[in-house]
């Protein structure tokens, strides 16, 4: 690679924190716009069908994220690595990560396919699915586990081009993506130009041929920046060491991002004792919550990888103003978030669905959830920064914490003792959240801190060394 192009993909570590941050965060943001965006299209298409799809679609959403949190998860954990060892200057390192985080991925997918399969059934029973309702259930997840290896390629090309610092090329393969959806939904859902009538199994087999396209695409997008480039098949074989690292890194992240699938499981479990209106109306809100919160998954992204970058290279003044601004731009937008989504919470509901009982359950849900907006900010934000300089481990402790332990014990004791109903589940997701958030804070500051001061004696070592 010449030295201007690896100058480039060092840039992160010297220009203006401010402008890599929009450089960086406005791209993701407006691609996981689109993708959610792309579910809503489902969710919309799936209520032309029935409340039951749409109910059968929201009980799928805590086994499809099992897929999304493996995926997630170690695709930033190989970002961080790639990041770290760029911004170290090591760019052997990172591109042996990048071949072997894709030979992961890949693996990681055949074992969630099968493991999946095998699951799903007794997933779906215990969230109370059965007959019609399991049955849709099963067939659209069915689907969706066939396409889990295209789902996971796309999450590892994005890692190794975010890590460069490119989240234009995801963002490109995510606004495509959403356009397909709106012709393939209605298209295989309701058949025609020689596709049957597909129903439900439609909308799960346009998001599958989506992410095809995406694989492509994006693979593509990382051939072109050459840091993969080379000609040794075997380098593609797994290997122990870079296998290690890419796990201890990012299985953190994936089984924090699992414990929120797991959170949304004991959330669905709750909320379905009130029946299938109360789990579309939740289902529905959520998506509506997702688009509130999309500028912080681009103010995560960016905080990952200049965070990354910045303590591969030492810079702990630039991680962080990182931080810090980070979380002032978060706060600015959740003011408009949580005002537009208070004010608003009847026609946003009315969008998805016309049943009365789902908006009115919806629309309470929404009216407390938009106060849990900033809390969001600061605990995303603040657990990127940990994983950018290596420290994953406190993510599965807050996820399990966060979102299985004390979601079990609120609930029971607002929804079975005092009484609360749905508005305990509701109000019970607020207080933990916030509780969640500031722990978060102050763990990330203290680490940080305790993380630079053990890269200044090591530095001081050095250099000791050296005189001697």
């Amino acid at each position: 690679m010449r030295a201007r192009e690896m100058n480039r993909y060092r840039d992160l570590t010297t220009e203006p924190v401010p402008a890599l941050i929009r450089r960086i965060a406005i791209p993701a943001s407006v691609g996981y716009f689109f993708n959610t965006m792309f579910n809503v299209v489902d969710t919309f298409f799936g209520g032309l069908i029935s409340t039951q799809v749409v109910a059968a679609l929201s009980l799928s959403l805590p086994v499809f994220f099992i897929i999304i949190a493996m995926g997630v998860g170690v695709s930033t954990g190989t970002t961080a690595l790639i990041a770290n060892a760029l911004g170290a200057g090591n760019r052997t390192e990172a591109r042996l990560i990048a071949i072997q985080g894709i030979t992961f991925g890949v693996l990681t997918a055949i074992a969630i396919t099968l493991i999946g399969c095998l699951t799903a059934p007794v997933l779906f029973t215990l969230l109370g699915a059965s007959d019609a309702y399991l049955s849709d259930s099963l067939i659209y997840m069915d689907t969706i586990f066939i396409g889990t290896v295209f789902f996971m390629l796309s999450y590892m090309f994005n890692a190794i081009l975010t890590a460069l610092g490119d989240t234009k090329s995801f963002r490109n393969f995510l606004i495509i993506g959403f356009f397909m959806n709106i012709i393939l939904d209605p298209w295989f859902i309701y058949g025609g130009l020689g596709v049957p009538r597909l129903g439900i199994t439609g909308i799960a087999l346009a998001t599958v041929l989506v992410q095809i396209v995406g694989c492509l695409y994006l693979g593509f997008r990382v051939y072109k920046t050459r840091l993969i480039a080379g000609k040794d098949v075997k380098e593609i074989f797994p290997k122990a060491r870079p296998f290690r690292d890419i796990a201890r890194q990012g299985f953190p992240a994936s089984i924090s991002m699992m414990s929120v699938a797991l959170g949304i499981f004991v959330i669905t479990f709750f909320v379905s004792k009130f029946g299938k209106e109360a789990v579309a109306a939740y289902g529905i809100a959520t998506r509506v919550e997702q688009i509130i919160l999309l500028p912080t998954i681009g103010l995560n992204v960016a905080t990952l990888t200049i965070v990354a970058q910045n303590n591969g290279a030492g810079f702990f003044d630039r991680i962080r103003e990182t931080l810090n601004r980070a979380l002032t731009y978060g706060g600015v937008l959740m003011v408009f978030g949580t005002i537009a989504v208070f004010a608003g919470a009847v026609p946003l509901m009315d969008v998805f669905t016309d049943d009365g009982s789902v908006i009115e359950i919806g629309k309470v849900f929404l009216r407390i959830d938009s106060l849990v907006f900033f809390a969001y900010v600061i605990l995303f934000v603040n657990v990127a920064a940990l994983q950018g300089v290596k420290r994953p481990m406190y993510a599965i402790w807050l996820g399990l914490a966060r979102q299985v332990a004390a979601p079990v014990i609120v609930f029971y004791l607002l929804v079975g003792v005092a009484g609360w109903g749905l508005l305990g589940i509701w109000w019970g997701i607020f207080f933990i959240t916030w509780a969640a958030a500031l722990v978060t804070l102050f763990y990330s500051r203290s680490i940080l801190k305790k993380a630079e001061g053990e890269s200044r004696g090591s530095d001081a070592g050095f250099e000791r060394h050296e005189q001697a």
